[in-house]
């Protein structure tokens, strides 16, 4: 079997378009928040990838389902019901948010979904309201057909993973609030309270987890790196082994350890995906033994 190419991801090069396909993902992924039954560990709002791209999956409205997704394939957002209704937004450079949030909502009204969100950004700044927001219009197709590449091949890594596990587990989705893809182990057990955490993180943490995902690149990681960390964080953890060794490793974000795997690193391993389900599974491990997580019984009795 040939070698797996993936393509490089520098953020400095499409940074501009990360921050506009960021936003538009928090106007569609509010209008599922607004909709959606409520889920444990707002399970309810994520955005999921798909065949053509990332998108809402199945969401209810009166009497019927409607569905939101990014088709990066024809660049377009695509709303379909289950009334055989479809609109189509193109997604083209020059395509500010404010014209998008506008154009997303006459569709809505079109197909007789009327709802209400808090239209302006959560935890970007500046804060520019949705309806206000002149400054992002960027849409370069070639890195969003790089990034589409790249969530189409970590996506059934991260389903792998997740299958070798017995206990509670989330689905593979992608958060638009901080735009990463995660996939979370529960131990069962109370989390502590997190001091000054808001309304999110305490729901997100009221129980032990150990989180894997993938995002972009940030201020603080500026490139696209795979990450893992626990909580709460057992004592000593960064003084565990990661896979691939010499290539993992241990930082700190929001002042607690968190293991970390570039995928420019990962990208130019011989066998990939070997690599990073190395790197989710010794960082897992690295948490589950510290924290007293019954390993032995979390532990899928099938070879995945």
């Amino acid at each position: 079997m040939s070698k797996i190419t993936l393509p490089p991801l520098p953020l400095a090069e499409w940074i501009e378009t990360k921050k506009t396909l960021h936003l538009f993902a928090q106007v569609i992924g509010k209008i599922k928040l607004a909709l959606m039954p409520y889920k444990n560990h707002w399970w309810h709002i994520p955005l999921y990838i798909n065949a053509r791209g990332i998108g809402t999956g199945p969401v209810p409205y009166s009497d019927k389902l409607i569905e939101i997704n990014f088709d990066f394939c024809r660049h377009a957002l695509v709303f379909t019901t289950n009334k055989s209704e479809i609109e189509v937004i193109e997604l083209k450079d020059g395509l500010c948010v404010s014209a998008f949030y506008a154009q997303v909502f006459e569709a809505l009204g079109r197909l007789g979904v009327h709802t209400k969100i808090l239209a302006k950004p959560y935890e970007i700044e500046p804060a520019i309201p949705f309806a206000e927001d002149t400054e992002h219009c960027s849409y370069n197709k070639e890195y969003i057909n790089r990034y589409w590449q790249i969530l189409s091949f970590i996506d059934p890594i991260f389903k792998e993973f997740s299958g070798r596990f017995l206990g509670k587990c989330s689905p593979v989705h992608l958060f638009w609030h901080s735009f990463d893809v995660a996939v979370t182990r529960f131990s069962g057990r109370r989390g502590p309270d997190m001091p000054g955490a808001n309304k999110v993180n305490t729901e997100a943490y009221s129980h032990e987890v150990i989180s894997s995902g993938f995002w972009v690149g940030d201020n603080n990681v500026p490139e696209p790196a795979f990450y893992t960390y626990a909580y709460p964080s057992p004592a000593g953890i960064t003084g565990e082994q990661l896979l691939p060794a010499g290539k993992a490793k241990w930082i700190e974000s929001n002042g607690s350890p968190m293991a970390l795997y570039t995928y420019e690193e990962m990208r130019k391993e011989d066998d990939p995906k070997q690599a990073l389900l190395q790197f989710m599974q010794s960082s897992y491990m690295a948490g589950a033994k510290l924290a007293g997580w019954d390993i032995t019984a979390f532990k899928a009795k099938h070879k995945a």
